[in-house]
């Protein structure tokens, strides 16, 4: 290990407010915790852009180093789970938040956040999944297990060109389900949403409009909604009987109002997706299948920018301002691999 290694802080003072940029830390400003990771590679969410924001939500206590995601190879450990040289990623749990996160060349952490890097998947390619990847996994796994299939029709993407939308598609594509992905950049998107393997694209408008009365028509099988918001109500008259919401996020806003009659009339299901403290047995399932029948190929394909640590503030203001399509991966260390 490093006597001195890089890291992007976030720190706040009664006189700057907030304020990030990359410092120089050494082993003994590390959090507690029984496993020491070289970082290798990180990636950005929209959570890691609250992060920055002092009104943000997100961090807990200052200083802070954000990323909720990351993936390397075990420097140290006093764990009987990890050994020196595993290959491990995290995501979720408390880094990034209330603890030392990911956009730092060393991570210490605790055992029982880690999950083996699955076979079939790089350290990039798990960052380029990263979390947005896996809650697009755990919103599939969601609409799978509530009984839908890819005979009962199509399914309904929202915030398609976002990090979950695009990996949604993806792995929906690659079961054979048919996608509509709606987004509110189809003009400058449509191309890159076919390409993930949506076989029509939407505009938010369309997806979004007011539906006069209790019900809608029945359009959707089932819908992956990492946005919510008002409009998830409009959303909710147009599930077909049996079908299934899977809801992990609220860019479009963390409240609307409905009705019980899709519920009982319909009997379809409202199932909420926790990326966070998702039990390690169903997490552990979820991430060899994305190494594996689920690997979105398509998505990392076509849809990952690379960038550096120095490069984050300008991307993380970005996605902050919706300009972010597809996924980012933060090159952490000089060592990636």
């Amino acid at each position: 290990m490093k006597e001195q290694f890089q890291a992007y802080v976030i720190r706040k003072d009664d006189q700057k407010g907030v304020t990030a940029k990359l410092e120089q830390l050494k082993k003994e400003d590390l959090p507690n915790g029984d496993v020491t990771v070289q970082v290798h590679y990180s990636s950005v969410n929209y959570k890691d852009g609250l992060a920055s924001l002092e009104k943000g939500g997100v961090i807990r206590n200052y200083p802070m180093v954000p990323g909720i995601d990351m993936a390397g190879t075990v420097d140290e450990s006093v764990s009987g789970r990890f050994a020196p040289g595993d290959r491990v990623i995290s995501t979720g749990f408390e880094p990034g938040v209330s603890h030392y996160g990911g956009y730092s060349e060393y991570a210490r952490l605790r055992s029982e956040w880690l999950v083996p890097l699955p076979q079939g998947l790089s350290e990039k390619e798990a960052m380029a999944i990263g979390t947005a990847g896996y809650t697009a996994g755990l919103s599939v796994d969601a609409l799978l297990q509530a009984g839908v299939t890819p005979e009962m029709g199509k399914i309904l993407v929202t915030g398609a060109t976002g990090g979950v939308g695009s990996m949604a598609i993806a792995i929906l594509a690659k079961l054979g389900f048919e996608v509509t992905a709606s987004t509110g950049k189809k003009k400058q998107e449509e191309e890159l949403l076919r390409n993930l393997g949506a076989s029509e694209v939407i505009s938010r408008e369309e997806a979004d409009a007011p539906i006069k009365g209790a019900m809608g028509k029945q359009q959707w099988a089932g819908i992956v909604d990492p946005t919510a918001g008002p409009a998830l109500a409009e959303r909710l008259k147009q599930v077909q009987y049996g079908g299934a919401v899977a809801v992990s996020g609220l860019t479009g806003g963390n409240g609307f109002e409905s009705t019980v009659f899709p519920f009982i009339l319909r009997g379809i299901q409202l199932i909420g997706i926790d990326s966070v403290y998702c039990p390690m047995e169903r997490r552990e399932r979820i991430w060899n299948k994305l190494g594996s029948e689920w690997k979105p190929d398509r998505a990392l394909a076509l849809g990952v920018q690379e960038i550096t640590l120095d490069q984050l503030p300008h991307t993380i203001e970005n996605i902050l301002q919706g300009g972010a399509v597809g996924r980012t991966v933060v090159r952490v260390s000089s060592e990636s691999c």
